[in-house]
């Protein structure tokens, strides 16, 4: 597939792949984090009776 590209080319292709990668992983983490530490002050039990009290 990379073959008819130049060597430059295909090392600047892989660079930017990556560096595509690293951003999307970057995003999620701090997605993930956010769903994890915007809790109500992380008490599981409290949060566990709030939601069953609203169903």
């Amino acid at each position: 597939m990379f073959d008819s590209l130049s060597e430059e080319t295909q090392l600047i292709v892989m660079v930017i792949g990556i560096a595509i990668l690293f951003i999307l992983v970057s995003l999620n983490t701090k997605r993930n984090k956010g769903k994890l530490y915007d809790r109500k002050k992380r008490n599981f039990k409290r949060n566990y009776y709030t939601k069953k009290k609203e169903k």
